[in-house]
């Protein structure tokens, strides 16, 4: 199968790849379908609409910040990142945090009510 959005260019994937959100992210409920993008960039993975390609979240593995984050079961945490071309001005919120497992092929989104996690932690810090 194939989708093709204008960051990424034309993507082949096999439908066993697809990460189901039941839920859908929030502010975008009715997207259930999703593909999780390695660009070996090294910084982020991309979670990718396989229903409307142009919508693309960068994701931010938040176990490398957080030690304690709140965890599901068999399931990885990320932030989703506000990308800006300053560094120092790209932020993740990690108080919607995006969960997924790929063995299961299965995500969440979900909000922390707690005031330590804010919505725009900033990812690198002005020396």
């Amino acid at each position: 199968m194939k989708i093709n959005n204008s960051h990424f260019g034309e993507i082949d994937y096999d439908e066993k790849l697809i990460v189901n959100f039941n839920e859908g992210m929030i502010g975008f409920e009715k997207l259930k379908k999703f593909l999780l993008i390695n660009n070996n960039d090294g910084l982020f993975l991309w979670l990718t609409s396989v229903e409307e390609p142009e919508i693309v979240f960068p994701l931010f593995a938040i176990d490398a910040i957080y030690d304690n984050f709140p965890h599901e079961n068999n399931f990885e945490v990320f932030g989703i990142v506000k990308l800006d071309k300053e560094p120092e001005n790209i932020t993740i919120n990690m108080k919607a945090p995006v969960y997924i497992s790929e063995s299961a092929k299965s995500g969440f989104q979900k909000i922390i009510d707690n005031d330590k996690y804010s919505m725009n932690y900033k990812l690198f810090k002005k020396d």
